[in-house]
């Protein structure tokens, strides 16, 4: 890429790098696509061995926080619960 393609502006924009941006989201998001095609894929698969879906989505969820936003969270839900009349 010449500085000449990189630098030419249009209504002060310089086409090139936005063109490469563009293009890079969009690369990504195809990636994006192919990966969560992916991870339907497993949960199908767990689903055939007799696996509960939800379940696994949620002990993914809850294995992304720490030990302490869990009960924070945890805490919450019950005092919510307790509010409605449910415990």
């Amino acid at each position: 890429m010449s500085d000449e393609q990189n630098s030419t502006q249009i209504g002060g924009i310089a086409a090139e790098a936005l063109r490469q941006f563009v293009e890079r989201i969009e690369r990504l998001e195809e990636e994006k696509k192919h990966l969560a095609d992916d991870i339907k894929d497993v949960y199908g698969q767990a689903k055939s061995q007799g696996f509960d879906v939800k379940i696994l989505r949620k002990i993914v969820s809850l294995r992304k926080k720490d030990r302490q936003e869990r009960e924070e969270e945890e805490q919450l839900l019950e005092l919510y619960l307790a509010a409605l009349g449910e415990v």
